[in-house]
């Protein structure tokens, strides 16, 4: 199996740099292989459509350029896409919705290998991540299998009530607090109710960085770096290639409204 980049990434303890994308296009990835600058690309399979041939030519393209990539996968199909897409190649899954500790160990086990050591559910897979290869050592590809990357979304009132014991799971590398459905979950809204939010966030941010678990943090802009960073947050998601183009789309055409009426 080829090397797990992105775990690499994450056990130097360092910044972790990432990008999102809904698009199923290779050269979509491609694009975001070649700048050079980031660690990973996380594909939004919870909100794109996309079929199996889809993700592993993700995988393909994200590996002309040493590129990791992660997954962010639907509640109630979770095992079974998560399955499909690690034997595509993807390096992390992203799990949404979860709320209980017990309840995360158990989505953990889905996709841990099914060993002595590991003892999780998920047999010997011959798929693109072994190279196809039928005799490839199974012990080893047990340890392989182990190195994948696990996030979980902390997006309902119950998931930060229980944010301790969450983190505390063996398996959890990061988290990341979901705004938006927390805010819909807890009767708030994320316009209104911007300090009441931002309050919950920092609690998140501070109860992973006390367990040792990563807090990955979403932002649209650079500029919002320095405020999380005095928080401790070393690992972002920067942008997201609809709202990328739907920002450029609006300012500049609004700004071409603005001279064009200025010319008549």
């Amino acid at each position: 199996m080829r090397e797990n980049t992105l775990r690499t990434a994450m056990d130097k303890d360092g910044v972790v740099l990432a990008t999102r994308m809904h698009m199923t296009w290779p050269l979509v990835t491609e694009l975001i292989g070649v700048c050079g600058y980031y660690d990973y690309v996380e594909f939004l399979a919870e909100y794109a459509p996309f079929d199996h041939n889809d993700l592993e030519d993700i995988c393909r393209a994200a590996e002309l350029h040493n590129l990791a990539t992660i997954i962010k996968v639907d509640y109630e199909n979770r095992s079974y896409v998560a399955q499909k897409a690690l034997a595509s190649g993807f390096q992390g899954i992203l799990f949404t919705d979860h709320t209980k500790g017990d309840e995360v160990k158990e989505t953990i086990r889905s996709i841990r290998p099914a060993s002595l050591t590991h003892k999780g559910a998920l047999g010997f897979v011959n798929r693109r991540w072994i190279g196809c290869e039928e005799l490839s050592s199974q012990q080893q590809y047990a340890e392989d299998v182990a190195k994948t990357v696990i996030g979980f979304m902390i997006e309902k009132k119950e998931a930060v009530d229980n944010i301790e014991e969450i983190c505390q799971v063996d398996g959890v590398d990061f988290i990341q607090f979901g705004l938006a459905d927390f805010a819909m979950n807890s009767g708030l809204n994320a316009k209104e109710d911007v300090d009441k939010i931002k309050d919950i966030e920092r609690k998140v941010i501070a109860t992973a960085i006390k367990y040792h678990v990563s807090p990955r943090v979403e932002i649209r802009h650079a500029s919002e770096i320095p405020y999380y960073k005095e928080l401790g947050v070393r690992h972002f998601a920067l942008g997201t290639d609809l709202r990328i183009l739907k920002d450029f789309w609006r300012m500049e055409a609004q700004q071409a409204m603005t001279l064009l009426k200025e010319e008549r």
